[in-house]
């Protein structure tokens, strides 16, 4: 058993500074990266004159009113799907888990496709996002309660009462329904609404910003999973440890599967179909020293968020003054550095259930 994992008194409270401190000074540079960077150019001493001046000006414009937006939203949307790979890691036991695999961008999908299709376009595709996405989470919900879901109080492990297999294949399954029907959207789509649908499937950011409601949805999911980080570490280690240390496994899983959906909802209305951010920041933190859950979820957060700023801004400069969707910036960084992190990871075993 790691022991460390469980313990208070074991964390390691300089490694955790050490790395946190690390995080938030790469957030601080992504944002100044993010801010200065896209088909013009701005010195890094322009982005801090023109940050919070209120004198009116072509660069102030820029940075405040289209750049700066753009920045929040992708920090946000970076740092909800970090921290929803995190825990959806947890919950399915799945080194391969990310926010998307119980079918949840797919509804989102779908009815964001069916509004595009009906000539609608900025709040009304946010909006059927959402509602789609969370559409998809009350589905899968449904469809494995039906095959035996058990929600009550007490700590019994598996015994028909909560099946992490049964509610991976479910949303496994309902994915490929998605896909079929995104399918049957596109294929019956006029040209006119195809640019728009593809780059909304691959990730984007250019009509994206992120409200008060977006944060307060990001810290809550960061407070909540931080109240529950030893009961995850417990879990991590397996159910039969968390139900010996008394922990309620089957009220645990359910509150981590309906944040961990909500996080991807909210990411997913910002910003479309982002891949690889949830799957592969996890693990570049594990491979790093930081399987305490207290520890990985704030640095989850913020190197998510950081990553995404980054691969922003490279999609908004590597052929400008035309723009990339990020999603395929994401991909294209994600593929190579996860197989990396595989052939460093060979002898070790990576998934959030390991010993350290």
């Amino acid at each position: 058993m790691c022991a460390a994992c469980i313990d208070d008194d074991t964390v390691n409270q300089g490694f955790a500074l050490r790395l946190l401190l690390a995080l938030t000074v790469l957030a601080a540079v992504s944002f100044l990266v993010s801010l200065g960077s896209g088909s013009i150019d701005l010195a890094y001493s322009t982005v801090f004159q023109h940050l919070f001046s209120s004198e009116p000006g072509f660069e102030q414009q820029i940075i405040q009113e289209l750049r700066l937006p753009r920045s929040l939203a992708a920090f946000v949307t970076g740092a909800l799907l970090a921290l929803a790979g995190v825990i959806m890691q947890v919950l399915l036991r799945n080194p391969l888990a990310d926010p998307y695999i119980l079918g949840i961008s797919g509804g989102a999908a779908v009815a964001a496709l069916a509004v595009i299709l009906l000539g609608l376009g900025g709040a009304w595709i946010a909006n059927a996002a959402f509602i789609g996405a969370m559409s998809s989470i009350l589905i899968v919900f449904g469809l494995s309660h039906g095959f035996g879901f058990g929600f009550g109080t007490g700590t019994g492990v598996e015994s028909g009462q909560w099946s992490t297999t049964r509610l991976l294949l479910t949303g496994v399954v309902l994915s490929a329904g998605w896909g079929a029907l995104i399918n049957i959207l596109l294929t019956t789509s006029s040209n006119d609404n195809i640019h728009s649908m593809l780059f909304w499937l691959m990730g984007d950011l250019s009509q994206s910003s992120a409200g008060i409601l977006e944060f307060l949805i990001l810290a809550a999911g960061l407070l909540l999973s931080l109240y529950f980080a030893r009961a995850l570490n417990a879990l991590a280690q397996g159910e039969l440890l968390a139900s010996a240390l008394g922990i309620q496994v089957n009220r645990l899983k359910l509150l981590l599967y309906f944040s961990a959906s909500l996080l991807t909802a909210t990411a997913v209305t910002i910003a479309g179909s982002v891949g690889f951010v949830g799957l592969i920041i996890p693990h570049m933190l594990r491979l790093a020293g930081a399987r305490d859950h207290r520890i990985l979820l704030p640095s989850a957060a913020l190197l998510g968020g950081s990553f995404l700023l980054l691969a922003d801004s490279a999609a908004r400069t590597v052929i400008a003054p035309r723009q990339l969707p990020v999603g395929v910036l994401t991909a294209l960084i994600g593929v190579p550095v996860f197989l990396f992190i595989l052939r460093r990871s060979q002898r070790i075993n990576t998934s959030p259930g390991d010993r350290n």
